[in-house]
């Protein structure tokens, strides 16, 4: 089986944390990057001027969870780092040369996830971010930088910052780089074409007139103007004073051979056919019904629970299981209960701790949109595909409700309010918005059957599924699907979901993922990068990579 020689554990804590020191004064978090060149995830390569691997990056989304939940105080986090004259040259260039390919994408496609995460905590929680450039600031680094709301770089007349994937690796820059120096930084695109083509970077003035930078600072009054300025993007925020913020306890899963299992997740995994059956459960007891009770269920809420399990499974079984390309998702509970804690989701939605709740769950299933597997729903009877549960089905590819009015619990789904804005996708669209482009009159029906429950012909004529199918045809319907779909290539089935599940409305994050996918995807699999002369696996050999020069 095509599994990584280690599996990747993505839970972690401050305590165990090798590369990153955080710290709290008010209402600034500090999020300094202190990598311990020894604290590789994997054997053969050191991480040397704070460059990073997966490791770096899983304590880097840790952190940002336990601002997010731990300290409701924090308005702003700066970013920056414990070295001296230097912030991080980037993602560890020995560490790509050494991976193979599926590796390399997958540790793109976990970082830009994390930097989505930045720019999603600025866009809803207003939670704003400071790059304090102490130092060379190259690559990754430069594109974790790019993710922050604002970045100063220290004006010491060397430190600069660049992107030297182009001429050093014969790569992009993989995190996206490229799209947020034009689409969010709005450098001009010859000013780009220099800067992305220089090994040393911009610095001083030039990086600041060009936009790559957004101030100056003298080393001397380094550490009072990062304050300063943390404490002034931080004046508008919505983030409450004097909360008692809540602990995120260890997540607890049990690991099987062929399964891994959570109090409401569970993965099954059928390795013959090369799929995995999930089963999201619904909440068992009643949902609080005030804030002060939500609160002191803590990190055992419902909503929260649930989404982290699905999270921490979704990055589980993408990352150490990679031969299972089919993902067929099912639910089992009651749907009331599950509609009761939507309720409780709108309902006390200006509350801190329900809204990043609710940026949990809107960041966990946007993995699943660029998750490259074929996900499935099946709508059975005892499901709860209703309301939050709901986006998991319309996340998929295909939809099946079985058609069987004589079950004792037939099959039935419902939308509710939280359908149509709550989650968007990473394009801004919602998930009905999507299915429909964004037409009007589809749209209004799905929106007047919003909370009622719909069985499998209204399901189908409103559209929200793909077929009902009878109870005779059943299993020989789906068996056949999920038969067919293992026989297909899963190359081109990468290409075809990535196409299909991002429709005509762009965005940078859809931007940036589409490089991802389709460009760097195949410059990383190309000789120029990767053969035997390759400039990434030459780098730091002191030869010259020997290129194919054929622009194809």
């Amino acid at each position: 089986m095509n599994q990584p020689a280690t599996r990747v554990d993505f839970r972690t804590d401050p305590s165990q944390y090798k590369h990153w020191a955080l710290s709290f004064d008010g209402a600034v978090a500090t999020l300094a990057m202190d990598v311990s060149e020894d604290g590789g995830l994997r054997p053969g390569y050191k991480l040397k001027l704070n460059s990073y691997d997966l490791g770096v990056d899983i304590e880097l989304h840790d952190a940002l969870q336990r601002i997010r939940f731990e300290h409701p105080e924090v308005r702003t986090v700066v970013v920056t780092s414990m070295k001296d004259r230097i912030f991080c040259s980037g993602a560890n260039i020995f560490m790509l040369g050494l991976s193979s390919h599926s590796w390399k994408v997958n540790f793109c496609k976990f970082t830009n996830e994390t930097r989505n995460g930045i720019e999603d905590s600025s866009r809803y929680s207003g939670l704003k971010f400071v790059a304090a450039l102490n130092g060379a600031c190259a690559g990754g680094g430069y594109e974790l930088a790019l993710a922050c709301d604002e970045i100063l770089l220290i004006d010491d007349r060397s430190s600069a910052v660049s992107l030297p994937e182009v001429p050093l690796l014969g790569v992009l820059p993989g995190t996206g780089g490229l799209t947020r120096v034009t689409d969010k930084r709005k450098v001009r695109h010859d000013h780009a074409d220099i800067f992305c083509t220089l090994v040393e970077g911009v610095r001083g003035q030039r990086a600041k007139d060009w936009r790559l930078v957004d101030d100056l600072v003298k080393p001397a009054q380094f550490a009072e103007s990062i304050k300063k300025r943390a404490i002034e993007l931080g004046e508008g925020s919505t983030r409450p004073t004097g909360a008692k913020g809540v602990a995120l306890t260890p997540i607890k899963r049990v690991d099987g051979e062929n399964s891994i299992g959570y109090k409401y997740v569970e993965v099954q995994i059928d390795r013959e056919r090369r799929l995995a059956n999930w089963t999201i459960r619904a909440p068992e007891t009643d949902t609080p019904d005030s804030v002060d009770a939500i609160l002191a269920q803590g990190d055992a809420w419902w909503p929260l629970q649930m989404a982290r399990e699905l999270d921490d499974a979704i990055l589980e079984m993408r990352t150490n299981e990679l031969d299972i390309g089919t993902w067929v998702f099912k639910t089992q509970g009651d749907a009331a209960k599950v509609l009761a804690a939507d309720a409780s989701l709108q309902k006390f939605g200006d509350n801190w701790f329900v809204r990043e709740t609710t940026g949990m769950l809107r960041r966990t299933l946007a993995r699943l949109d660029v998750t490259s597997r074929s996900l499935f729903a099946l709508v059975e009877p005892g499901s709860c595909f209703v309301g939050t549960l709901l986006e998991v089905a319309l996340a998929c590819d295909r939809t099946f409700m079985l058609d069987d009015p004589d079950a004792d619990q037939p099959a039935q789904i419902a939308s509710n309010e939280l359908n149509f804005g709550a989650y968007p996708l990473v394009n801004g669209q919602t998930r009905i918005q999507r299915r429909f482009y964004e037409e009007v009159p589809a749209i209004e029906a799905v929106r007047a059957a919003a909370g009622k429950m719909l069985d499998a012909n209204e399901a189908e004529s409103v559209g929200l599924i793909t077929f009902a199918i009878d109870s005779l045809d059943w299993d020989d319907e789906v068996r056949m699907v999920l038969e067919e779909r293992s026989a297909l290539s899963p190359d081109a089935l990468t290409g075809l979901e990535a196409n299909l599940r991002f429709g005509p409305k762009e965005s940078m994050e859809t931007r940036i993922f589409g490089r991802l996918t389709a460009w760097q995807n195949w410059i990383f699999y190309r000789p120029n990068a990767s053969g035997e002369k390759g400039a990434l696996k030459l780098y730091g050999k002191g030869e010259k990579a020997d290129f194919d020069m054929n622009r194809v």
